[in-house]
């Protein structure tokens, strides 16, 4: 934040402690708030209780640091001879409160994973972030609105699109982040840094969004549209930002259940199209959509087709607990006329493509549900460092370090834990990733959300009625702990993917211990 270069004693200020001048001090910089006094959220009796004062411990006790930034414009100076001792961070910075970074990002620790290409493309992606993204997300979460169609076309130009959809071909010759790093050298932990620092806006809603539908959905056509010409003009038209694309399976019969899917596709007595018949439930992105990956019922077994927004498709707009930014969504696909060629691998051998898509999908929303759980930390050891009750800061309490400790706790070995899987997914071919990791990952998915539960429930309790209030300090306490269930259901209850986990375990018991 520029200050302006005038310097006061603070004799001087503390004579402005009048209705017709009011100024206080905050962290050394002086602040004249006479003319904001009825504009103050929080009235104008606050402002004149502190006037002519030093209120730093008064305002970090009830704000956070960033709302300094919004009422810069009420700085006249300085304290004369003194230094701030609070700095803002600039875009990209790291924090430096402890655990706020994976130890990897930690000055102190090491560790075997990552190279310069991964801080480097972390840095970029964090300074992207916080210039760009954070802004909008901010105000879709806050509006229930869209992401708007000049940050997909930021992210376009940027690559970030093409980076969302991981390690592959689609990033060769692709320019990353202004060379961030080579999308040949692109691997699962490149991957791993832009699902978490994609996080950091703390706005779950908008996290999806931010084109989830476009992760779980351009998949399918990368690796099962038989057609090149059709594969080139989607992908392009995707990455470029023009066109949106989801994944449609769900229904509201079939959940997690896939194989329970109603909507059918019928073939028409020439054969050369589909007839499409049906619906879909909690379709993340689908209001704005253009594309639909679709699981359908194809008689013999299911199918997967690309279906183009147009004559017979219907969407509604599904009301949740989280912003409407995230474009959840309810089809309806009424006599849908669908060519043949748009048939996305094997006809009635959907499953194997609707199943290939599942792990990466898994693992996608595990590196978030991590990376929210680190920040919900840093926000909690703030406010327990600033926040005074009973005479004492909370961190002196200790029954809030304890909920702390386990909060600390759980993020550190579940991110040890992610770090760990995604060593194997750089280290195997797509085909082992299939045999090997989805129990694996069902079960890291589990235990992440059901850490969530526990870190979301401690932080709560630690801000109180903060923690229960989307505006001010606790937003990003009441934003976590209302939306941590969404990572508990899609793409697989918990129930569901903890029984994978063992079921892929006895799948692999050796007969002699039986």
């Amino acid at each position: 934040m520029d200050v302006p270069s005038a310097t006061f004693t603070r004799d001087e200020v503390a004579k402005h402690n009048t209705e017709d001048s009011t100024w206080f001090i905050i962290d050394t910089v002086v602040y004249d708030v006479s003319d904001f006094l009825d504009a103050h959220p929080g009235g104008e009796a606050v402002l004149r209780q502190v006037a002519g004062t030093d209120a730093t411990t008064a305002f970090y006790n009830l704000h956070r640091h960033e709302v300094l930034s919004k009422y810069a414009d009420l700085a006249v100076g300085t304290i004369q001879g003194e230094k701030q001792s609070i700095l803002s961070p600039k875009p990209g910075d790291l924090s430096p409160v402890p655990y706020a970074e994976p130890l990897w990002l930690t000055p102190a620790f090491k560790s075997p994973y990552y190279k310069d290409s991964h801080r480097k493309l972390q840095r970029a992606f964090r300074e992207f972030v916080d210039v760009h993204i954070t802004p909008v997300a901010l105000e879709c979460e806050r509006n229930g609105t869209h992401i708007t169609q000049d940050l997909i076309e930021k992210m376009s130009a940027a690559g970030v699109l093409h980076m969302r959809m991981g390690p592959g071909k689609h990033l060769h010759g692709v320019n990353l982040l202004n060379g961030a790093v080579d999308g040949k050298e692109f691997d699962y932990f490149h991957d791993m840094i832009m699902s978490q620092e994609g996080v950091r806006p703390g706005c779950r809603g908008f996290q999806d969004g931010n084109m989830a539908g476009m992760v779980i959905g351009l998949t399918c056509i990368l690796n099962y549209c038989k057609d090149p010409a059709m594969k080139k003009r989607i992908s392009d038209e995707v990455f470029s930002g023009q066109k949106k694309i989801c994944l449609a399976i769900t229904e509201a019969f079939a959940g997690s259940d896939v194989a329970g899917l109603r909507a059918t596709a019928v073939k028409t007595p020439d054969g050369k199209h589909y007839i499409v018949n049906g619906t879909k439930k909690w379709i993340t992105n689908g209001v704005f959509s253009d594309y639909f990956v679709c699981g359908v019922n194809t008689g013999k077994g299911l199918s997967v087709l690309l279906i183009e927004r147009g004559e017979g498709v219907e969407t509604k707009a599904i009301k949740t607990s989280y912003s409407a930014a995230a474009g959840t969504t309810y089809i309806t696909f009424d006599n849908v006329k669908v060519p043949v060629e748009n048939l996305l691998g094997e006809e009635h051998k959907g499953i194997y493509v609707i199943l290939s898509n599942f792990n990466h999908e898994r693992w996608t929303m595990t590196c978030a549900t991590i990376r929210y759980m680190r920040l919900v930390v840093e926000e909690s050891l703030k406010w327990a460092h600033q926040r005074l009750v009973f005479g004492k800061r909370l961190i002196d309490q200790p029954v809030i370090r304890l909920k702390l400790a386990k909060m600390i706790a759980l993020c550190e070995s579940h991110q040890s834990w992610l770090e760990t899987i995604t060593y194997q997914m750089c280290n195997m071919s797509y085909a082992e990733q299939a045999k090997h990791l989805g129990g694996p990952i069902g079960l890291l998915k589990m235990s992440s959300t059901r850490a969530a539960h526990e870190v979301a429930d401690d932080a709560v309790q630690i801000w109180g009625g903060r923690g229960l209030t989307q505006t001010g300090m606790g937003r990003v306490i009441e934003n976590f702990q209302r939306t941590y269930k969404f990572d508990a259901i899609l793409g697989g209850a918990e129930e569901v993917l903890g029984d994978l986990g063992v079921r892929q375990a006895m799948k692999f018991m050796p007969k002699a211990m039986l």
